[in-house]
């Protein structure tokens, strides 16, 4: 398959996804998902800083 053409089906099922979305109307988040969300992301970041810390074993490879 090349590559172009995985590209072109991405995007055709973006516009798709895009297309639903719009016809459900907006999306209410409530408090609590967005709290999980920045809970989840902070977790992310820590976990990087971590990862990426002089001294570690996953910094030295």
């Amino acid at each position: 398959m090349h590559p172009d053409i995985h590209l072109a089906l991405h995007h055709a099922r973006a516009t798709e996804l895009r297309a639903e979305a719009g016809a459900q109307g907006p999306v209410r988040t409530r408090p609590i998902h967005r709290l999980r969300a920045r809970l989840g992301w902070t977790l992310v970041e820590v976990g990087l800083r971590l990862a990426t810390r002089p001294g570690t074993a996953a910094a030295a490879h």
